[in-house]
């Protein structure tokens, strides 16, 4: 009894056992979750709330606290999100076949962000600038948590409308959502100093980072796809058979832009995307984009489980009834009614505008842009607007995490689809083997 009783565990063990079991579930609950209507970050905080109420536990992972690891750490997951969501597309790059995406961006995000704006002014009560980066924060759509509603793996013929408009429209909108958080924080900054602000915002923060964004994630794309799968067969990337090539694209695209001052988001993105279509039919995209979803999928169950514990820890408390009015507004009105409108002359069933218009999912990008805002602009109301921020993703996790299952279990029945059959037939990565599909995993497609 005495032994029991002066028994202390070292935390470094607790901690690599606690890791042990997180693994596992990044593992198993995919599999087990694919037909309930649940979702692995609705577990994941349940989970976080849980493991911080213990009373052994004494950190409190409160963003105010921590504002420079909570940037970073969101920035890393959106990061590896946009890289996965880049190289799962197949369908071609053109104006015409990306039609969707643009009406998602050119019409939905910038309503979206109009909208959000004035709720916070005249509902909230809150300053000008600081509704701007409300809105600005809470109008793209996640590349993390909409995993659910994004196309399968690479050449796995999940690739509607419905899941492409969803899944283009989170990989590019976190990019093109940052000139409006850069405007709030150059307003902000007038503000105090008086100086002009106008001429700076438009060239640097949004014809220099868009277009330099843009060009930078192409030629970085184009130079791993030449390395990967156009110099000689003995010498190419391919041949290691090592999805972690993906990874170092990510970092060195985000990096390389992020050092020339463009937005890095943008260019992970457009890097995805080249590095796929320089060729689109080779198997060693399905190994890039497993190892990156896996590394995904563990970063993003870290941070719901510190999100579940923020719950606990009272990010919440701030919180009043005009807060969830507003939050019940932004997620049931103000996106599902500017998809709607961005939509409009769109040639699809009522059903599919309604999807994308509804699945607006609120998450991680929203924590990474608010904690960038704050970090870089003086905000008195910083602690509310992390309560509100907070509750927004919280209620999008659970609404959409509820509904995400059936939704797409009817949509893909309405289009002739059996959902369970196409389940079973693309297991989660990490469970198909070396020889998926019939292939090995060195094998490789006849190029374009």
């Amino acid at each position: 009894m005495d032994a029991l009783s002066t028994w202390s565990p070292d935390p470094y063990i607790l901690a690599l056992t606690g890791l042990g079991f997180l693994i596992a579930l990044v593992a198993w609950l995919p599999i087990a979750l694919k037909r309930l209507p649940l979702s692995l970050p609705i577990i994941c905080i349940l989970i976080g709330a849980a493991v911080f109420m213990l009373p052994q536990v004494s950190l409190r992972p409160m963003p105010t606290q921590y504002p420079e690891i909570a940037e970073r750490f969101t920035e890393f997951v959106v990061i590896i999100a946009l890289m996965g969501a880049g190289l799962k597309l197949d369908r071609v790059f053109s104006w015409r076949r990306w039609h969707v995406t643009w009406r998602l961006l050119g019409i939905t995000m910038p309503l979206s962000i109009a909208a959000i704006t004035l709720v916070g002014v005249f509902l909230l009560d809150l300053p000008w600038i600081v509704s701007l980066l409300l809105g600005a924060s809470l109008a793209p759509t996640d590349p993390v948590l909409a995993s659910d509603v994004q196309v399968g793996p690479p050449k796995s013929g999940e690739e509607d409308d419905v899941r492409f408009g969803l899944t283009s429209e989170a990989g590019l909108n976190d990019g093109l959502a940052f000139p409006f958080v850069n405007l709030a924080i150059a307003l902000s900054l007038t503000a105090a100093t008086g100086e002009p602000w106008a001429a700076k915002w438009l060239a640097h923060g949004v014809l220099w980072e868009i277009g330099a964004g843009i060009a930078g994630g192409w030629l970085i794309g184009r130079a791993f796809g030449w390395l990967t799968f156009h110099v000689p067969a003995e010498t190419g990337l391919a041949r290691t058979g090592d999805g972690l090539i993906a990874l170092a694209a990510t970092f060195v695209s985000y990096g390389l832009t992020e050092l020339i001052e463009c937005y890095g988001f943008l260019a992970v993105f457009i890097t995805a995307l080249t590095f796929r279509h320089s060729q689109r039919h080779d198997d060693f995209h399905r190994e890039m984009h497993d190892i990156t979803e896996q590394i995904e999928r563990l970063a993003m169950m870290v941070l719901l489980l510190l999100f579940g514990g923020a719950m606990v820890s009272g990010i919440l408390a701030p919180l009043t009834w005009l807060d969830v009015g507003a939050a019940l507004v932004i997620l049931l009105a103000v996106r599902p009614l500017a998809g709607l409108v961005g939509l409009i002359g769109f040639k699809a069933p009522w059903g599919e505008r309604l999807t994308i218009s509804f699945f607006g999912i609120r998450g991680v990008g929203s924590f990474y842009y608010l904690a960038y805002g704050l970090n870089h602009m003086p905000v008195a109301e910083a602690n509310r607007l992390w309560a509100v921020v907070s509750l927004v993703v919280l209620m999008s996790i659970l609404l959409h995490g509820l509904t995400v299952t059936p939704s797409m279990r009817t949509l893909d029945r309405s289009q002739g689809r059996d959902p369970d059959d196409e389940q079973e037939a693309t297991p989660p990565p990490g469970f198909q083997g070396p020889a998926s599909n019939g292939t090995s995993s060195g094998s490789r497609s006849p190029q374009n």
